[in-house]
């Protein structure tokens, strides 16, 4: 009996493969996130970063999960980085692929496209980007004669934690340890799609991004709270109480609730020997806490999107040419992040399907590759005009390359192409006057049609005036300093432009197509 073999050689039931390895696992079902940034201080995020290290990673993730939540803008740019990557895909087959591999590829591209909201899945891959690893659990079935996922379900990262050894090696947090002095559960094969994703070189628990953005969060957190403060009795006068002494406590609290009513109401009573004095309303200015803000969020723009000039301009160094630099670079890091991700879906996901499908009879070296196509194409008018200047010199340019720069696809057999006309194509009729006088060209003599004829002359008749009012009309746009000189101008014009000249034309030709279709009307008659 055939026997589904994994990665490593070792057998895979069926029963694995339809049974989610988390569904026995209801101690992490049951969890509920610590919120770590309530009460969030400096002293308390270095104890986070540093349990972390040591193998405790919970903590650490439940916070990466409260600063995506709460701080907009780190949300705002991080979905700009990771939406840049739901973009067209393809299933590519190995090179000089045989019509086997490649009928192979293509019924993998049908599978994966039968796969409920695969650009989502995508999407949860993402995830890794910012939190350094992603994990989503794969649950298949065989409704018919293939193995698809039927399910494929984001666990959240802090569900997992690392195994140090000779690699790293993510696993799920159970409650028990292993004979070897392990911890967690290993991932089952073809179970999980496993991204790692790496904003720096280094171990697992250190080479998120998220981890590059905890300190100017927290910074940013302590002005916005400031400037709460700051805003909460700034314009109010400080009210000041005075009772007489021996003052009971009833009559001390009497005086202060009036005080603060008067702040909030403008309204209050004290009793009789009490007294009120207002000072001088709070002042100050809200620039310190606007500017620490404004710093933390350019520092969270670049490490999340490599520069500040594609997510805000601040009036000062936003040039166009400096826009465009840091657009390259953010492109630069798309362009990474599309790298991995494909080699992750590649391996975890599109090899998989393979292999349990029996379409990738020669192992993973000669598996179909998962692409994502970002569409950048070269611009159409640069290279129109140099290609033909390339091809002129003997330059030797693959008809391939150029269809895959300018994206192009490859025509289908049979499919209707784009043609140039060629010299000797008869044209209909009333075109060719036209192509001739485009191109410079004389056409042969036609023979003559009245309504032809009839439009050549009444276009020659309205040259002469046409002419006179766009002379006139060219003079004052000449002269003009403004759009209001030209409308000035036009107004002061309209009533010198005489209309007789047009209207003699336009009665002339109407009567000469009148005269003609008379002619024609007694023609047909003689002939019939």
């Amino acid at each position: 009996m055939a026997q589904i073999l994994g990665p490593d050689g070792r057998p895979i039931s069926n029963e694995i493969l339809a049974t989610p390895q988390t569904s026995h696992l209801s101690h992490l079902q049951r969890e509920m996130q610590t919120h770590p940034t309530r009460g969030l201080t400096p002293s308390k995020l270095a104890s986070i970063l540093d349990q972390a290290e040591q193998g405790q990673l919970q903590a650490q993730f439940d916070l990466y999960e409260d600063m995506e939540e709460k701080d907009g803008h780190i949300a705002a740019e991080l979905g700009k980085r990771r939406r840049a990557l739901l973009v067209n895909w393809s299933v590519t087959p190995p090179d000089n692929a045989s019509a086997k591999e490649a009928k192979a590829a293509a019924q993998l591209s049908e599978l994966l496209a039968e796969i409920p909201d695969f650009e989502d899945v995508l999407f949860d891959i993402t995830d890794a980007i910012g939190k350094g690893f992603a994990c989503c659990e794969i649950e298949w079935h065989k409704p018919g004669k293939y193995w698809v996922p039927k399910t494929i379900t984001h666990r959240p990262q802090s569900w997992f934690g690392v195994h140090r050894g000779y690699r790293q090696e993510l696993r799920l947090r159970t409650n028990t340890t292993a004979e070897d002095g392990s911890i967690g559960e290993p991932l089952q094969q073809f179970g999980w799609i496993t991204h790692v994703h790496k904003a720096k070189s280094g171990y697992i628990e250190r080479t998120a991004m998220f981890r590059q953005l905890v300190w100017p969060y927290l910074f940013k957190n302590y002005s916005v709270g400031d400037l709460a403060e700051f805003l909460e009795i700034y314009g109010i006068p400080v009210r000041i109480g005075k009772y007489s002494t021996g003052a009971s406590e009833k009559e001390k609290m009497t005086l202060l609730r009036a005080l603060a009513g008067i702040g909030r109401n403008a309204a209050g009573i004290i009793p009789s020997g009490m007294e009120l004095d207002f000072l001088d309303a709070a002042t100050g200015d809200p620039a310190a806490f606007e500017l620490m803000m404004n710093w933390c969020e350019r520092t969270q723009s670049k490490v999340i999107l490599g520069g500040t000039l594609t997510s805000g301009a601040d009036g000062k160094s936003s040039t166009n040419a400096l826009g465009n630099v840091h657009n390259e670079v953010r492109k630069d890091l798309r362009d990474s992040d599309i790298r991995q991700v494909c080699s992750t879906v590649t391996r975890d996901l599109l090899f998989p399907m393979a292999v349990l499908n029996g379409l990738a009879p020669d192992g993973i070296r000669r598996a179909p590759v998962f692409c994502l196509d970002v569409g950048d194409t070269e611009d159409l008018t640069a290279f129109s005009e140099a290609l033909p200047k390339l091809v002129k010199i003997g330059m030797q340019i693959p008809v391939q390359w150029a269809q895959e720069r300018l994206g192009i696809p490859q025509p289908d057999k049979g499919e209707a192409v784009l043609q140039t006309i060629e010299a000797g194509a008869t044209l209909p009729p009333g075109l060719a006057e036209q192509a001739a006088a485009l191109s410079g060209q004389v056409p042969p003599p036609a023979k003559p049609h009245p309504p032809r004829l009839m439009a050549q002359q009444l276009a020659a008749q309205m040259r002469a005036p046409a002419a006179a009012w766009v002379e006139q009309i060219r003079e004052i746009v000449a002269n003009a300093n403004s759009l209001e000189d030209i409308r000035d101008g036009l107004e002061a014009l309209r009533p010198d432009m005489s209309l007789d000249d047009y209207a003699a034309a336009m009665a002339l030709a109407l009567a000469a197509a009148q005269l003609a279709g008379r002619y024609e009307v007694m023609q047909e008659a003689a002939n019939g």
